[in-house]
């Protein structure tokens, strides 16, 4: 275990910043995501950590040691990718212990590990099947094991769900999170996901355009957002935007944001904005309705309890509490401060 620096780390390919000025401090033990859309960075950023991209700029540290000349094999993180990559001809026990074969670990303690990473991971029952005979939970598992027997100073994770189906995503989240609860190893964990973010981290580092928007723990994105950006790629359905003067709060050229879940149906009351809204689209998810509504050029989106039920072409009245309102510099898209 380990503590983790980038420092003023910068990635060009040609004229193309992948990465700019990235300076993150991960601390010994913690769970940290890195969260953005596609080409954003947040690979790239996980690959130089790992010695599998060089650096254009800025230093890396694994503990106190700068690795940027260092060998991945010689920076004690274990990586775990997208695709699990068994090797298909041999057994569960083989694949877990094959890098520590490698390594000319002795057989007694190769035995010893992958035993109480199977333990772990609860593949005690399976050590003696190929990667064939194994449900893609259970692959992505032995690919987790893979990683545990090194015992690393961290684990760099890049999007090993993403294979997976929504169920199975959920589970293996969770048995993700219990596994690096037990073991206190440093983590850092690649994802366009924010559920899984959200779900996920101690901390969250958003990235777009190979720049930190923010840093910080799901509350604090969710609850104070940086800019328009994090605002609306941290929660789901994602923040609403309108022009501050809609809602009647702010001032000139301001953006007033508020999430879909804060939104009441029915006229508000002192200290809250009144929406006329028409009804275009309801989702009904059971529990709860998701109303797509138009007031003039603008759209939002709404999260209401299931009853009473909306339809589609209904014109209503809805509210959302000064309170909840979150003003933002329409210019420069950073957060100016809570409407209230």
């Amino acid at each position: 275990m380990a503590p983790i620096t980038f420092e003023h780390l910068t990635k060009r390919f040609d004229q193309t910043t992948a990465v700019d000025d990235l300076n993150i401090e991960v601390a010994d033990g913690e769970f940290l995501v890195l969260v953005g859309p596609s080409g954003c960075g947040k690979t790239t950023a996980l690959r130089m950590l790992a010695g599998l991209e060089d650096i254009t700029s800025g230093r890396i540290f694994i503990g106190d040691r700068v690795v940027n000349n260092v060998a991945p094999g010689a920076r004690d993180v274990a990586m775990v990718f997208q695709s699990y990559a068994l090797y298909p001809h041999m057994t569960v026990f083989d694949n877990l212990a094959f890098s520590l074969r490698n390594q000319k670990v002795r057989k007694a303690e190769i035995d010893r590990r992958v035993r109480q990473a199977a333990d772990v991971l609860e593949l005690g029952d399976f050590l003696k099947r190929k990667p064939r005979q194994l449900s893609g939970g259970q692959r992505q598992r032995v690919a987790l094991g893979r990683a545990i027997v090194r015992e690393p100073k961290a684990f760099l994770m890049d999007e090993p769900l993403s294979n997976l189906d929504a169920a199975l995503r959920v589970q293996t989240r969770a048995e993700i999170l219990r596994l690096q609860q037990r073991l206190g190893t440093t983590t850092i964990y690649v994802t366009h996901d924010q559920i899984e973010a959200m779900t996920m981290g101690d901390r969250i580092a958003v990235m777009n355009t190979g720049q930190l928007q923010q840093l910080g723990t799901p509350e604090e994105l969710y609850e104070h957002p940086a800019n328009t950006f994090v605002a609306r790629f941290i929660g789901s359905p994602a923040m609403n935007m309108l022009p501050s003067s809609v809602i009647g709060i702010g001032g000139t050229g301001q953006l007033a944001g508020f999430r879909p879940e804060h939104v009441r149906l029915g006229n508000g009351h002192a200290g809250s904005g009144s929406l006329d809204a028409a009804v275009e689209v309801v989702e009904y998810l059971g529990d709860e309705q998701l109303a797509h509504l138009r007031l003039g050029d603008h759209e939002i989106v709404v999260k209401l309890p299931v009853e009473p039920r909306l339809h589609a072409g209904e014109r209503e009245q809805f509210s959302v509490p000064f309170e909840k309102v979150l003003l933002f510099d329409e210019e420069s898209k950073q957060a100016v401060g809570p409407a209230a």
